[in-house]
């Protein structure tokens, strides 16, 4: 399940948007992930030293154009739940970064395992005054059952958001808040964050 997350996240907001004079913050939901889908996964089809694991490649691409498109800090706050009422803001501030390492890393190296997936979309509609939305989409694998992949997004002054990502119905944040909640018994706030210094610490030492 976290491979395909980190997969398919990373599809879809690792590429640029395609070609238009439309600013971000007046693209619809669906129109966004249904364009930036369809122009990454021809990017990574045709890109080599992805497809090969060139990690510091594939990260500064994630770098490059996943984070814009994400919203960290609240997908920390749900992640966290009311374990996070005990943290500081300074704790809190430290937290979401190494959470976002940890998913951009994930999504890294789900990007370079993307091969002959293919992803359909699903019939959407939202009223003109909704910020809080699913897209929801099934992606189609070769000798496998179709997975259900769906993406909640809020709308603020910079426009859509992904602040949660569900596959087969299980939520990202949710998966975590289970995480961070046993970590945060066992050895606090404080505890949490050397978990996560850790495993990212970790998987650059991998990466190296």
């Amino acid at each position: 399940m976290k491979r395909l997350i980190g997969l398919f996240a990373a599809l879809l907001f690792s590429a640029p948007l395609f070609a238009t004079n439309v600013a971000a913050s007046d693209i619809a939901p669906d129109v966004l992930v249904r364009n930036v889908t369809n122009e990454v996964l021809d990017i990574v089809r045709k890109d080599k030293d992805i497809q090969a694991g060139n990690t510091k490649k594939t990260l500064d691409l994630v770098e490059a154009k996943v984070l814009p498109h994400f919203n960290f800090q609240r997908m920390t706050q749900l992640a966290l739940g009311r374990e996070g009422r005990q943290a500081t803001p300074e704790q809190l501030k430290t937290i979401t970064g190494e959470f976002r390492d940890l998913l951009v890393r994930t999504y890294s190296k789900a990007l370079t395992e993307f091969r002959d997936q293919e992803i359909s979309f699903k019939p959407f509609k939202m009223a003109a005054t909704e910020t809080d939305v699913k897209v929801r989409t099934e992606i189609k694998q070769t000798g496998g059952k179709p997975a259900q992949l769906d993406y909640y997004l809020e709308k603020n002054a910079a426009g859509w958001k992904v602040y949660d990502i569900e596959v087969g119905g299980i939520s990202l944040v949710t998966n975590y808040r289970s995480t961070f909640a046993q970590e945060i018994r066992a050895g606090g706030i404080d505890g949490l964050i050397r978990s996560l210094q850790e495993k990212n610490k970790t998987a650059d030492a991998k990466a190296k």
